[in-house]
């Protein structure tokens, strides 16, 4: 009877969580997720396919992450940046203000959702791509473009709760993109590149250099990441200023 009773509560503890997951991921794509996802995954298929037919492309590693990129940008970037301007929208941030501390709890758990739900969708497309171009190290490819994801998600989260505005936030993102993109010939293989492709070391640098350029940027992103976070948990403190 024991047994039979805590698979019971474990059953419903699950159903639960599911519920709740899919609830946060209607609010945090604001029932767009579909449409972001098919985005990501027609672009992949574009792209790949005209890596595949072009006699003129050699693909590698560095081209599987460079193609991988943008789709994994733009999973994460819509939720983070009009997550706060939905939440006001749909009446959610004064729900949020009313429970102590609650509102850090909620968006923690949204911002962990998102980069899930993008790991797994860049997983998907890395196997894709192993069967459809050439292989790659799944794991090592996904890893190594959650990074500048993470980071992206995180600054556009932090601007969110600066601006108050998802358009205002999603310009500044734009043109912050838009500045790595200009200054990409002269900082491509520097430690402070947003856009650093592990996967494409330049010929004449010694691998134990480049390994170390790769790791400093690792660590940039993932304390700007943090930092970002944090500060817009800051950000969330000011009730006045946000409804």
């Amino acid at each position: 009877m024991k047994a039979a009773e805590m698979s019971r509560r474990a059953g419903k503890a699950a159903g639960l969580i599911r519920a709740y997951f899919r609830y946060n991921l209607k609010i945090i794509f604001a029932n767009k997720f579909v449409y972001f996802a098919i985005t990501a995954v027609l672009f992949f298929l574009l792209v790949a396919t005209i890596i595949f037919f072009s006699s003129d492309t050699s693909p590698d590693e560095g081209t599987i992450y460079n193609l991988l990129l943008f789709p994994g940008i733009l999973l994460v970037f819509y939720p983070a940046v009009f997550g706060i301007q939905n939440d006001r929208d749909f009446g959610m941030l004064e729900i949020l203000f009313a429970v102590p501390n609650y509102r850090y709890r909620v968006w923690l758990v949204r911002l962990i959702l998102i980069y899930l739900v993008t790991f797994a969708m860049m997983l998907v497309l890395s196997i894709l791509s192993s069967v459809i171009i050439i292989p790659v190290p799944v794991f090592s490819m996904v890893y190594q473009i959650m990074f500048p994801v993470f980071f992206i998600g995180s600054l556009s989260f932090m601007l969110s709760t600066i601006l108050r505005n998802g358009n205002g936030a999603a310009v500044v993102m734009v043109v912050i993109g838009l500045g790595f993109w200009i200054t990409g010939g002269w900082l491509e293989h520097s430690r402070y590149f947003l856009f650093l492709n592990p996967f494409d070391p330049p010929s004449e640098m010694n691998r134990y250099i480049w390994s170390e350029i790769v790791l400093n940027n690792r660590i940039y992103l993932s304390v700007g990441a943090a930092v970002s976070i944090l500060w817009a948990l800051f950000n969330l403190q000011k009730r006045e200023r946000l409804v």
